[in-house]
């Protein structure tokens, strides 16, 4: 019992300091570059260092941290060029592969998707970020597995681990922009599902400018403040 009690109170403190340092990276008060010591802020949230080394490891998996080898913890450096460039890469090859792909899907394509869209739901009701860029990559490698372009998807599927990062900082912005991606998710698997593709591709194409566009605005106003 008075394991499990620890073990609580250590996950509660690891989130909460997460939290806190979310908090002040999005809302601009550490700079991109700027190196976290553990050190002092351990002593800042009164923790040790464990649960502070699991916050990093959790926002590392947001894109919002980097841990560099003899560097440490360090607030993650976005490009605004680099975000465009990427997604409108994206923007151009995707719809392209699911107006391919989505005439081709199968039923196991579809209990596979309604099962990814079910777990972001959970994973967004339980606001546990972690895993929403994998969700989301999957998601959308998904829609477009049947397109039979192995070239297109190959060159898609670096641009989506390349954006990985820039997907999960835009997911963790405010719940809205989670929420807005849960319903075009669901918009896009449905469209597919009832042979609207030339609809659903258009949906992918304005989804992914979604992105882009909260990432602009998001790194736009940072930089001013």
């Amino acid at each position: 019992m008075n394991t499990t009690r620890s073990a609580l109170g250590h996950a509660t403190r690891a989130q909460a300091a997460a939290d806190e340092l979310r908090r002040r990276i999005i809302e601009g008060e550490l700079a991109e570059g700027f190196q976290l010591r553990q050190d002092a802020l351990a002593a800042e949230f009164g923790i040790s260092r464990i649960p502070l080394r699991e916050a990093f490891v959790q926002l590392e998996s947001e894109g919002l941290i980097q841990i560099l080898p003899h560097k440490g913890a360090i607030v993650s450096e976005l490009s605004l060029a680099e975000i465009e460039e990427l997604f409108e890469l994206r923007g151009l090859l995707e719809p392209m592969l699911l107006q391919k792909s989505a005439p081709r899907l199968t039923e196991p394509d579809f209990i596979e998707l309604d099962r990814i869209l079910a777990e972001y739901s959970e994973e967004l009701h339980a606001n546990s970020p972690a895993r929403w860029g994998e969700l989301n990559t999957r998601l959308h490698q998904r829609l477009m597995s049947r397109a039979d372009q192995p070239k297109t998807a190959s060159i898609v599927n670096s641009l989506l681990l390349q954006t990985d990062r820039y997907t999960r900082l835009q997911l963790s912005l405010s719940r809205q922009s989670a929420a807005q991606a849960e319903e075009e998710h669901a918009e896009l698997v449905a469209l597919c599902r009832k042979g609207s593709a030339r609809e659903a591709a258009a949906l992918l194409q304005r989804h992914i400018g979604h992105v882009s566009d909260q990432l602009r605005d998001f790194l736009t106003s940072r930089r001013k403040a």
